[in-house]
């Protein structure tokens, strides 16, 4: 299975919105399996890959990738050695697949689903728009069944899912029983002066008396979580948006502004000021201290 991202403006909600298409491309059948997200962020590779094995209902022995940053640290010209991420490593051996890159600035070498990706993009996508997000996945997921699986492919001569179904799907490794793998991306951030961290854009609060502490934040699909000295200060729901913020009232618990009650700090005792006759001296002192006279 050969695997790649392409981006595309698409006008959601009467709002052009920069999209990025996951295509995933059998090698035998060309049968496609697509998706989109908002970014290309290694998550999202993850997201796709396991969508494609419950799509095709199995796992290849080989995905051939690009060198992604998300996915390969290191990929040397000369030798053709390849640094695979520890993550992508991990998630491969949890599927039971081989990861393999193509050559650097050889995407040809991956050319099913280059091609895939531009076929996606003229065919399911060019010139259309959509009242709603879900409606965009549900009008890709329609396209794929009804035109992208029955279409007579170019190079084989044969509709996708009949070459699939007579030959591939049986090649394919079980995926009963292997659960999905939860990534989770680390990061370290310092707690701005809104008692908020910044990530992808959207705002979290932590409580208010760690402003300009450094934290460590997990970001998973489903939630992002504030580790402080060890221990866990804020969790939340994370938001799929832009410039979002997710507030937990009790984070700002002693904040004026914020409707809690602000207790009162101790008073301290002040002196009395002088009277004004022990602040004025006679001009013959300074005259005497100048050593002279005006």
């Amino acid at each position: 299975m050969q695997i790649d991202f392409g981006e595309r403006l698409v006008v959601i909600g009467g709002v052009k919105v920069k999209i990025y298409l996951f295509v995933a491309t059998l090698g035998y059948s060309r049968r496609l399996h697509v998706r989109a997200f908002r970014n290309e962020r290694q998550e999202s590779w993850f997201e796709g890959l396991e969508s494609a094995f419950a799509k095709f209902g199995g796992v290849t022995q080989d995905v051939l990738l690009d060198n992604a940053r998300a996915l390969v640290d290191r990929h040397d010209r000369e030798t053709r050695e390849v640094t695979f991420n520890a993550k992508l490593a991990a998630f491969a051996k949890h599927w039971g697949f081989t990861p393999k890159a193509c050559a650097p600035y050889r995407a040809r070498t991956k050319g099913k689903t280059e091609n895939g990706v531009g076929y996606v993009k003229k065919n399911a996508v060019a010139g259309r728009s959509f009242a709603t997000w879900e409606a965009f996945e549900e009008h890709l997921d329609v396209w794929t069944r009804e035109v992208a699986d029955v279409r007579i492919h170019g190079t084989t001569a044969e509709p996708p899912i009949e070459r699939f179904q007579a030959q591939e799907a049986k090649a394919l490794k079980s995926i009963d029983g292997i659960g999905p793998f939860h990534a989770a991306r680390e990061l370290v951030r310092t707690v701005q002066n809104d008692c908020c961290v910044e990530v992808d854009t959207n705002f979290y609060s932590v409580p208010w008396r760690l402003i300009g502490e450094s934290v460590r934040v997990l970001v998973t699909a489903e939630v992002v979580r504030v580790n402080h000295a060890g221990r866990e200060v804020a969790a939340h729901e994370r938001r799929a948006g832009k410039r979002e913020r997710a507030r937990e009232p009790v984070h700002f618990d002693g904040v004026a502004g914020y409707g809690a009650r602000v207790k009162a700090s101790s008073a301290v005792a002040l002196p009395s000021p002088l009277p004004a006759d022990e602040l004025l001296r006679p001009l013959a002192e300074y005259q005497a201290l100048a050593g002279g006279g005006f």
